[in-house]
Formats: structure tokens, sequence, C-alpha cells
């Protein structure tokens, strides 16, 4: 039998942590292969998404996917994104958090669908790293 992997609850755990104490949660998602989110938003092949209650509607941290509608320049978007996909949710005003190891498939498996880089290398298999702010701790 097949478990479910531990990182939706942590991330519903951290999410409702944030909210509770009156921080902002912030996700930073790898992006790869094809995802519904705002490609102009995307840096170094990671976005990093405002997860608030007052900032989206319809959030729904499930077990494979996270879904909701966000205002992108003033536009609603609707968004989705592979659990596997995200490598850190944390609290915008205390940088706490945690971080996780990209899994994952390409969710297209054609690797002619990832995003291009700035720098026209080819795709490494390592997911890029957050640099600069914020530091992420552990929260225990």
């Amino acid at each position: 039998m097949q478990t479910v992997s531990t990182k939706p609850y942590l991330l519903r755990a951290i999410h409702e942590w944030c909210s509770d104490q009156g921080f902002t949660p912030y996700l930073v998602v790898a992006v790869r292969g094809k995802m519904l989110v705002p490609m102009e938003y995307v840096k170094n092949n990671e976005i990093v998404l405002n997860v608030s209650y007052n900032a989206c509607r319809n959030l729904v941290i499930a077990n494979d996917f996270i879904t909701f509608s966000a205002r992108f320049n003033g536009v609603s978007r609707d968004i989705e994104i592979p659990v596997g996909a995200v490598i850190s949710i944390f609290a915008r005003e205390s940088g706490e958090g945690m971080g996780f190891e990209y899994e994952g498939n390409e969710t297209s498996g054609d690797p002619a669908s990832a995003p291009e880089s700035s720098n026209n290398e080819p795709p490494t298999d390592e997911p890029p790293r957050p640099s600069g702010r914020p530091q992420l701790r552990v929260v225990k």
C-alpha cells in the first residue's frame, strides 16, 4: 500500500500556524513543466506566492495540488500548483517556515515545455535555491 506524502499535511499546518499568528504565508514554487501560474512573475524558474486568506480566494491545499485564485496587477488568475513543486512555505514577517526538496516529474513529461532560462543553459535536475531575503528557520 502506497502512503501519502507528509508534505501536504505540513504545508496545511504551517499555513494554519501563519494565519493564527497574524502572519502572511508565502509559498516558493519551483516552476517546471506546465503549471498554471502567471509566468511573467517567474524568476530563476521560481515564483513566490502570497497564499494568505486576504490575498487569495478558494484556497485548497489538497494532497496532490494547491489551487486558488488571486489578483496579479489587478487581474484575477486561477493558480494550480503540484504539491511536489513547493520548495518552501514561510511567514513573510518573521521568515519562519519550512523548506522542502523538489519532488517529482515534470507535470507534462515534456522537457520542451519547461520555461527557458535567460542564459540559455540546459536545465538541470537540481532545483534552484532561493537567494537573499527571506531566511527560513525551523518551526518547533
